[in-house]
């Protein structure tokens, strides 16, 4: 009997806002990558959108970022119609992925997702890509230049579909350098950040500030800062790792 494919697919939301029951979802786009038989992840298939009716009116803030309006969701199915099929198709996929999978979990519950794991990408690019200006998906598409990637394909931005193919070949890059073990690892917990965000030592190494700064970040109330800030505090204890990882750690 052959063993299901491996598959992970990537998805993409756009809502009318960041917090249900408030607000709810008006576009889910979704692209696959799978491992292909040289040992390699590629893309795979097509990927596609749906459309979603939000049962609620969009606010002119979020139509300015995706320019998705009522006209356009009005005779489109709610969202317990289109999630199910899109987030546990069959074959069952091995993991969803997003990029900032978290805003995507609010909306994707695991009722929905059949209790799927999530990768997110922010998260691992911040470890794999330290380097990067920046880790949004479009700042790093054009910093990184992902072979394979069609421009147009990949446009317009803040809309679902075009979004998840961009993700998916972060995905592609992250998997074929670590494994998907490593991957679900550092999505399970706060994003470590290489650099500090905001006050007099935004911008630096979190190895280059002083102990009195990072005693203070300890107690931020953002849980990627404060998680940062006990990692490398950990670090200069004599544990735990920040910043770019060491070749035995990607190995682990």
């Amino acid at each position: 009997m052959r063993s299901p494919p491996s598959i992970i697919r990537v998805i993409d939301l756009e809502t009318t806002g960041p917090a249900p029951p408030q607000h709810g979802v008006c576009e889910i786009g979704w692209q696959d990558v799978a491992l292909g038989p040289d040992g390699r992840w590629e893309l795979s298939g097509e990927g596609g959108n749906r459309m979603v009716n939000p049962g609620r009116p969009m606010p002119p803030i979020t139509q300015a970022i995706h320019h998705i309006r009522d006209e356009d969701v009005a005779d489109a199915p709610w969202w317990h119609d289109v999630a199910r099929p899109v987030l546990d198709p069959w074959p069952r996929r091995i993991a969803l992925a997003a990029h900032r999978a978290d805003f995507e979990q609010v909306f994707c519950t695991s009722a929905l997702t059949h209790g799927a794991e999530w990768i997110c990408t922010w998260k691992c690019a911040m470890r794999l890509w330290p380097d990067s200006p920046s880790f949004s998906n479009q700042v790093l598409r054009y910093w990184r230049k992902p072979h394979g990637l069609i421009h147009e394909r990949g446009l317009p931005a803040h809309r679902a579909f075009p979004d998840a193919y961009v993700t998916a070949f972060h995905l592609r890059d992250m998997l074929n350098e670590v494994s998907i073990a490593q991957l679900l690892e550092w999505s399970r917990v706060p994003g470590l950040l290489p650099r500090v965000r905001y006050g007099p030592d935004r911008g630096k190494d979190w190895r280059e500030i002083e102990e009195e700064s990072l005693i203070g970040f300890l107690g931020d109330r953002d849980p990627d800062v404060r998680f940062t800030a006990e990692t490398e505090m950990a670090r200069r204890r004599g544990g735990g790792n920040v910043g770019r990882p060491s070749p035995e750690d990607l190995l682990l």
